[in-house]
């Protein structure tokens, strides 16, 4: 099944003014999350995690609104055990002692008065402090670094160096932009996308996305080097992606149809991993097909092992193939 049939688009021609829109969102994206900042979950901030288990199984919305009420903004609320059991993760800045009553005990009394009739229990307390969740800061980057790493010496390993330092530029790339894009959105249209280890994880899930499409166009560079030899490099990256787009385009429509119902439909806690799959998808799909390629290029250019004048366009250059092979068979 296809969406289109095989296109004929010089992606090549203008990839300068690609890394030119690539460089001003990346830019502008990092430049607003330095002067706006990072927002935290208890994850990596430290805070206090309390279980309560309720007489009557409420709404969670209704909970969610009833502990931020209480003064516990940025509380992280989700079902825990049984239909009847919640827990609330509360952040070290709403984490405060007012007088001898630890915040746990003065939620759970302000969660009885918010819900007469239906008994609150604390069933449990955990505590992660500051240090922890630096440390584990430090961890979820090192996650993302060596993921990268490994994809980098993979790719390497499968084609060649020269395709896996692309990869890695594509992915840096598509990682920037989705962290960017998840500042700048955190807190517009109700989202609440403070970063976490779900967050972390929507992070990696993106790296093996993008990583999967780009690897696509890698495979069809590969085996058109082999199918046309003679043909400039420049033509045949253009060959590859037009070829591979309409695959990749249906599995980014199927994908983004999934991702759109999870952001409107799956509720709080999945809001942000899905927010940030979504701007994952964009960013990766439009790295394979825009970033990835040129950078196989630009860098070939580089080591001078490409001429850029003498690129020829692939459709002519596919056509002189065929003319060469059928003058060949000819005069056998």
């Amino acid at each position: 099944m296809q969406l289109f049939k095989t296109t004929h688009i010089d992606f090549i021609g203008k990839r300068k003014m690609f890394y030119v829109v690539s460089a001003i969102i990346t830019i502008a994206g990092i430049a607003g999350a330095l002067i706006r900042g990072v927002e935290y979950g208890i994850d990596f901030e430290g805070g206090t995690e309390a279980a309560f288990e309720f007489q009557r199984p409420v709404e969670i919305d209704a909970l969610r609104d009833a502990v931020e009420a209480g003064g516990f903004k940025g509380a992280e609320v989700k079902t825990y055990g049984e239909a009847n059991q919640y827990l609330v993760r509360i952040k070290n800045e709403a984490n405060t002692i007012t007088g001898a009553v630890r915040p746990t005990d003065r939620l759970r009394d302000h969660l009885n008065g918010a819900f007469a009739g239906n008994t609150v229990t604390l069933l449990k307390v955990d505590n992660i402090g500051p240090k922890i969740g630096a440390e584990l800061r430090q961890q979820a980057l090192m996650a993302v670094i060596v993921s990268m790493v490994a994809i980098l010496l993979y790719i390497s390993f499968r084609y060649e160096l020269m395709l896996g330092i692309a990869a890695i530029l594509a992915l840096l790339h598509d990682v920037l932009v989705t962290f960017a894009f998840t500042v700048l959105c955190n807190g517009l249209f109700g989202l609440n996308l403070e970063m976490n280890q779900g967050m972390l994880a929507a992070f990696l899930t993106v790296v093996g996305f993008s990583i999967n499409d780009t690897v696509i166009n890698f495979d069809r560079i590969r085996e058109n080097r082999t199918l046309h030899r003679s043909e400039n490099m420049m033509a045949l990256v253009n060959r590859s992606i037009n070829e591979t787009l309409p695959r990749t385009m249906l599995t980014g429509v199927c994908v983004v149809l999934v991702l759109v119902v999870l952001l409107f439909f799956s509720g709080e806690v999945l809001r942000g991993f899905s927010f940030v799959m979504l701007i994952g998808l964009f960013t990766g799909t439009y790295s394979s097909i825009f970033v990835a390629g040129s950078f196989v290029v630009d860098w070939l250019i580089f080591k001078k092992q490409l001429d850029p004048n003498s690129r020829r366009d692939f459709v002519d250059a596919g056509t002189t193939v065929r003319r060469e092979r059928q003058g060949a068979v000819a005069g056998a």
